[in-house]
């Protein structure tokens, strides 16, 4: 069986997960012919990901494995209708396993410099610069103010 190590090394997918973690991040964002945008699966998103996995490498294989159970055998091996299908089933199961591999998936995706400029953003770190962001409603903050001291003061 063929590895694939992670970011940190500590974790490594099987080949299997590694096309099934191809498909399923395929599944969630496909490619767009109309905004020009490859999909999630894309080789240089992809390896993004894998690069990515660090500390929530367990969680990622837990939701794979859930995809493989759910699937009855391995997800990368189904055809595109059934994919569809047992994805849908694990967005309702998939607890918060699949929480941090969607959030790795997403994370990824919109870091892509393809993917910046269909958005129109500037194609760089958002630090130092940082982005403008509009002002909100300072009266959200309320019920955080409210709170009682959660620290000590420093002498």
């Amino acid at each position: 069986m063929q590895n694939s190590p992670s970011a940190s090394g500590d974790h490594a997918l099987s080949a299997d997960h590694c096309r099934s973690l191809r498909c399923l991040a395929e599944t969630i964002i496909p490619a767009s012919t109309e905004y020009g945008v490859p999909s999630a699966g894309d080789e240089a998103i992809f390896d993004d990901i894998l690069r990515s996995l660090g500390r929530d490498a367990d969680h990622v294989v837990a939701a794979l494995q859930t995809l493989d159970t759910l699937s009855g055998g391995i997800f990368a091996d189904l055809d595109p209708p059934h994919r569809n299908a047992v994805a849908t089933r694990l967005r309702e199961t998939g607890g918060d396993a699949l929480m941090y591999l969607t959030r790795i998936i997403l994370q990824c995706y919109y870091r892509d410099d393809r993917v910046m400029r269909s958005l129109e953003m500037e194609v760089r770190p958002p630090f130092p610069e940082g982005f403008e962001v509009e002002q909100g409603d300072w009266s959200l903050l309320e019920p955080v103010r409210a709170r009682p001291k959660l620290f000590r003061d420093a002498p």
